[in-house]
């Protein structure tokens, strides 16, 4: 009898952990004014001069539009004045997933595997960018005390949007990621490491402190994202599907960044405005996945 209450409160325990782990995940929703702040703040090469800060701002909307059992998937669309919009990251959160893509540089992306005991009660975090391609994945419990809920991960990634056109320095950005979710919205906080990789060695360039503020706004400021999403939601999902069938692969593979001199978002952006059926757009997507991913056979070095 004791063992059968035992169990049975552990799996309330669980059940409850569980309520409160979504609860979280999407307390980060809403119509959000937000600020995106970034400051370089040391580096060990005495040579090496810090770059200015980087400031912007914008109203952003974050939704859910996916949900079953152990997965969230919630996109966030940037608007920019009262017409322009910019479909903006997408998040998956799925939970004990055993599988993992990490960054390894130059858009190699590296699959692990899991043992079930390793991902027990934790959330993974899967990050893309705003063609849905990937952009870091990390794992970890929320924690839930005095009122605060917390989620953090240390995960490598590409160069962020603000810096890949621009840098050439460093080719790895660690990120040390903090999501806490409040009464008024979220914040995201970053500890960075700039990392210049090459056979298997890591060489810091700087450290960047980085706050992402969300604070939730009036949500007619997201009526324009809101009808945006209405006119290019059903695309998205095409393209989320046609993602999902490299992921299920289960392999490593390496992204190109240009096809014919083109970047993957161009492609698609074509697609869509052929205006196709579901099922002709998610065979041009595939068709278009295919030429820029290849899929790594070898078995790749460690970091």
């Amino acid at each position: 009898m004791k063992k059968t209450f035992l169990l049975l409160m552990a799996g309330f325990g669980a059940f409850a952990q569980k309520s409160a782990d979504i609860a979280a995940i999407k307390g980060q929703c809403g119509c959000h004014d937000v600020k995106f702040d970034y400051a370089e703040t040391f580096t060990p090469n005495k040579e090496y001069k810090l770059k200015d800060q980087y400031h912007a701002k914008g109203t952003e909307y974050v939704f859910v539009v996916e949900e079953s059992k152990d997965k969230i998937v919630i996109q966030h669309l940037l608007a920019i004045g009262d017409t322009m919009v910019v479909k903006h990251w997408r998040e998956d959160w799925t939970y004990e997933d055993p599988t993992l893509f990490s960054f390894y540089k130059e858009g190699v992306w590296k699959y692990s595997q899991f043992d079930k005991a390793q991902v027990k009660k934790g959330w993974t975090q899967k990050v893309y960018e705003v063609e849905d391609g990937p952009r870091y994945e990390g794992f970890a419990q929320w924690s839930h005390a005095n009122g605060k809920h917390l989620w953090e991960s240390k995960v490598d990634a590409p160069l962020p949007r603000r810096e890949y056109t621009k840098r050439k320095d460093y080719n790895v950005l660690k990120r040390g990621n903090r999501i806490y979710v409040t009464d008024y919205g979220y914040l995201h906080e970053q500890d960075n490491d700039k990392i210049l990789r090459k056979e298997g060695t890591d060489v810091l360039i700087v450290q960047e402190k980085g706050i992402n503020d969300y604070r939730r706004t009036d949500e007619k400021k997201c009526e324009v994202t809101k009808k945006w999403w209405a006119e290019h939601g059903a695309f998205w999902a095409d393209v989320r599907a046609g993602w999902q069938d490299v992921f299920d692969q289960h392999k490593s593979f390496t992204l190109k960044q240009f096809v014919r001199s083109k970047m993957l978002n161009e492609y698609f952006e074509a697609i869509e405005k052929e205006k196709n059926d579901s099922a002709t757009n998610r065979k041009k997507i595939k068709d278009v996945l295919t030429q820029f991913v290849v899929f790594n056979d070898e078995v790749l070095g460690k970091n």
